[in-house]
């Protein structure tokens, strides 16, 4: 049985902090290798002016993964056009064999049950792994997962790894690309002048 791990998101753009919480749920649950899924166009928020492109975003993703042999960009999402949602991505990777667990923030396990579409038939398909973003948000991860857990037949997996407080805003906002992110997405980042980093 292969165990996949897979971590959407608008990776807008990739960073450190998604990579911790890859590698720990890589480690701590003994998965065979991590999929990095790049939204084609995110259903619950907007892009916000200035962003990488979806191309851009996606060759990030794969600059991120490099020379990692348990990490791996999958553009299953992007292929698929229009809004991705999460359900889809399931049915479309869900196979015989595979076991998948869903790679999650903070932020998405406290909507899960709120606005996540087909919310109870994701419980079915997937191992829920959700990571806290910020110190002091674990106590308010495991009561949502308790909550979850009582709606549906959910398989809730709360890390209790501490973590690395990056987010994507931080870095489109001017945050410390040499801290923040991989040498080679910084590098990228640079070369194409994103986020206004002309001169960065």
């Amino acid at each position: 049985m292969m165990r996949l791990g897979l971590m959407g998101g608008t990776f807008n753009p990739p960073h450190n902090g998604h990579l911790h919480a890859a590698r720990c749920a890589l480690e701590d649950l003994q998965l065979d290798k991590v999929l990095f899924i790049p939204t084609n166009v995110p259903p619950h928020k907007q892009l916000p002016e200035g962003s990488a492109t979806t191309a851009q975003r996606c060759e990030m993703v794969r600059l991120l993964a490099e020379g990692l042999p348990w990490a791996e960009l999958c553009t299953v999402e992007v292929e698929r056009g229009g809004p991705s949602y999460t359900i889809d991505t399931l049915r479309q990777l869900g196979a015989p064999g595979r076991e998948l667990f869903l790679i999650i923030g903070t932020d998405m396990l406290l909507s899960f049950d709120q606005i996540w579409r087909c919310a109870e038939e994701i419980c079915q398909r997937c191992t829920l792994v959700a990571y806290a973003r910020d110190e002091g948000e674990q106590a308010l991860l495991l009561e949502k997962a308790e909550s979850i857990r009582r709606r549906f037949p959910a398989d809730i997996r709360v890390m209790a790894r501490p973590p690395v407080p990056v987010s994507s805003t931080q870095l489109r906002g001017g945050g410390d690309l040499s801290r923040l992110v991989p040498p080679a997405v910084a590098a990228y980042i640079r070369a194409h002048h994103l986020y206004d980093r002309t001169f960065a």
